[in-house]
Parts: C-alpha cells; structure tokens; sequence
C-alpha cells in the first residue's frame, strides 16, 4: 500500500501546482492522473501565463511536470475510481489495482467535455468527423468544411486553431450573444464572412452519415454539409470521488471551498476547474493558484495533526 503524507487526484495545472508546494513543504507527495496536463495540455499556444510571451500548452505543463518531479513529487499515470474514509485517513483505489492511504487529499480532477446529447454522436466521435478538442484534431482538416458550436472562450480558442486548417467554418451559436473574452475574439473578427460564418440562433437537430459525419440538420429545417463537426460548450466538473467521501457541492454542481481551498470535510482540499472559486473564469493562472493554496492548507493541516500525535509514526 502507498502512503503518501497528501495526494494530489489529478495532473493538470491545479493538481502539478498543488505537488510543486506540497514537495517544497517536504511531504511525501504522490499525484495520480489518467490524462496527463488537463484541459491545457490539448491548448494551442498559451499567451496569457506570466513569464511567456507565448507558449503551447503542453509544454507548459511538461515544464511544470518536470519541476514538481524534481523537488520531489511522485506523479503516476493512473486514474483513481473509488475514495473513502478509513478512520484518521482516507483511502483511495485506482483503475490499475494500486492502494493509497493518506490523511490529506487535494481533488483537481477537472472537468469533462460537455456532449451535445444527440443520436450517434458517440458513434461519429470515434474518428467519424465529431470531436471535442480543435487543438488536437483541428489539423485532420486541412482544406475541409467543418462547423464549430459554442459561444465562449473554449469556441473562439477552436476557431483560432481551426481558420490555419479550415476552408471554411460555420459558427453555430445557440443564441443571440458571443461571450468570448475580447482577446481572444478580436483574433477572428477579420475572418467573418470570408472563412468564417457565423449563424446565431442555431443549434443542431440531428447528425447525419453514413459511415462518418456527412451534415447536419439545424433547428430551422436547414442541412448543412461538413466534414467534421467541433463541440466547444464548455464542461462539467468530475464530482464523483468528492460525492463518495460527502464533499459538498455548490448549486452549479462544483465543489465548494473557501478562500484556503478547504471543502466541508476535513483533509481533503479541491482546486482547478472541479470548484467554481472564480465564478466562469477557469484560468491555469487561477488553477495555479488554487493549487498552491490547497497545497499550504494541506500542509498546515497534516503538520498539526502531528502536533497532536507527536509520537506517532510519519503516514
């Protein structure tokens, strides 16, 4: 059985930033993650991180990987599927068969891709023309038609990537309203009506093909034809393991913390995307952040724990 001082559920920019301080605070500090850097190891060039005009996101987080393995961070790739209270600790159980006991958790378990909910969408996700990251299958469509949905900053950043590839898009935004950030959007702006054209109001009825995506079926009775389909609509946060151990939620289904990163149960400290501290401003420079507080919080609390029990053996 492993017995990390905390371990840190997740290897994206929360879950590293949480093992760089919790190493440097010299616990024994194991990270376990199934997909390597998160959301921003599949960004494109990252030019909003302090210290880099501009940077891809996956080297970004090999950076960060590589620093919190230095200081002393154990980071495996594995994915954790039950979690549990045992008495003082907590114990956690992953995919591959490994035991973890520990007295203090930090959860920057991310959040999943948002689906569309339609027939044979996971079907044509299987390499058949629909796909949730422009990042990593924008270049698949060098030259080809392809439509984007969405109308915030994860759809404008796929719209950035997607112009260098595409003939031409179609923006499908279900209402009225953009609501990218303003960088990010002035990028695009000289695109439309050229290669990009925007349709408000418009959603998607039904995806149709034979072997792969062929068009798609809009709300107003129209057929668009496309060769490949990008989901941007944002994401849902990956609450399970904290349900299993009573971690609350807010309203929106996050997992609610403090200012310290500290959820209603004690030991265990959320971070990254999987809590809502900063309202719809998801940021690695706020995911970051988060995990070095969650990070300290977890420190202060194991430290006083031995405080209590200085007797006993190191977890």
């Amino acid at each position: 059985m492993m017995q990390p001082d905390v371990l840190v559920i997740g290897s994206g920019m929360a879950g590293l930033s949480a093992a760089v301080y919790a190493a440097r605070y010299n616990l024994k500090t194991l990270v376990i993650g199934h997909e390597f850097g998160g959301a921003t190891s599949t960004a494109w060039t990252i030019e909003n991180y302090p210290g880099y005009l501009a940077i891809d996101g996956y080297d970004l987080m090999v950076k960060v990987k590589e620093q919190a393995e230095k200081i002393g961070a154990e980071i495996v790739t594995d994915k954790v599927v039950s979690l549990e209270r045992n008495g003082d600790f907590f114990l956690a159980r992953t995919e591959e068969g490994r035991e973890i006991e520990t007295k203090a958790i930090v959860l920057a378990c991310g959040a999943a891709r948002k689906l569309l909910d339609l027939p044979r969408e996971k079907e044509f996700a299987e390499g058949k023309g629909v796909h949730y990251c422009t990042t990593c299958d924008g270049p698949l469509y060098k030259e080809k038609i392809v439509a984007v949905v969405g109308a915030g900053d994860s759809a404008v950043k796929g719209l950035n990537l997607a112009i260098q590839y595409a003939q031409k898009i179609y923006w499908l935004i279900r209402s009225d309203k953009i609501k990218a950030e303003p960088f990010n959007y002035e990028k695009i702006k000289k695109y439309f009506g050229n290669k990009i054209e925007i349709q408000y109001n418009t959603s998607i009825k039904e995806l149709r093909g034979q072997q792969r995506l062929e068009s798609l079926l809009l709300n107003d009775g129209r057929e668009l034809a496309v060769d490949g389909l990008f989901v941007e609509i944002g994401s849902i946060p990956e609450v399970g393991l904290a349900h299993d151990v009573g971690v609350e939620l807010d309203e929106l289904g996050f997992i609610k913390v403090n200012a310290m990163m500290e959820t209603n149960v004690p030991g265990i400290y959320a971070a990254g995307d999987v809590t809502n501290f900063f309202g719809h401003f998801k940021q690695d420079i706020t995911a970051a952040a988060m995990g070095s507080v969650a990070a300290t919080s977890a420190f202060k609390h194991i430290q006083h724990r031995r405080e209590e029990s200085p007797t006993a053996e190191s977890i």
